[in-house]
């Protein structure tokens, strides 16, 4: 009898150890891939060759409520739909050197959580990091490159400070 809760005892031993060991040593990459990196999409932006004839054209022929810079979807977030949520559309001049480096005709925008931890973390995997952080009253932005030199901005979104800006142009959303 004794021997079998020794038994017992060991093997109850042994995988409390192996567990609290295996908690130890790879909280940091639990924790990292538990990291949400994107969220969602935040902007498409295109170059063209005449930008407030395109926002025209959109406006006209597919009912885009346009502004000087493009035009803005307004949804409700799926983890929260009492909560707005905004993806920008907006075409560039053909000229324009906003996706420099990039050699491409459009980047995207894409909404993020926690950028500071995200941008971290993309250092440390040996991501292409083109700036610092840029923090504004409706976000955080940075800008990074993918393994194809496309230009990617992340953006961290305080929709309500998006949307209070919004009001403030006059610019409406599409719904």
């Amino acid at each position: 009898m004794k021997k079998h809760i020794l038994i017992a005892l060991a093997i109850v031993t042994s995988f409390c150890f192996g567990f609290a060991l295996n908690s130890i040593l790879f909280r940091g990459k639990e924790e990292a891939s538990k990291t949400k990196k994107v969220t969602g999409i935040g902007g498409v932006f295109f170059k063209c060759k005449d930008p407030k004839k395109m926002r025209e054209w959109y406006q006209n022929h597919l009912g885009f409520n346009t502004n000087q810079y493009g035009s803005v979807f307004e949804w409700r977030q799926g983890s929260d739909s009492t909560k707005k949520g905004f993806t920008q559309w907006s075409p560039f001049s053909e000229k324009t050197k906003y996706f420099e480096p990039s050699t491409k005709d459009f980047m995207i925008n894409y909404r993020v959580e926690n950028l500071e931890n995200l941008f971290k973390q993309l250092k440390n995997e040996g991501v292409t990091i083109l700036d610092s952080i840029e923090n504004y009253d409706y976000g955080k932005f940075a800008h990074i490159m993918d393994i194809e030199g496309n230009k990617i901005e992340l953006w961290e979104p305080n929709d309500a400070a998006y949307e209070k800006l919004g009001i403030q142009l006059g610019s409406k959303t599409i719904k």
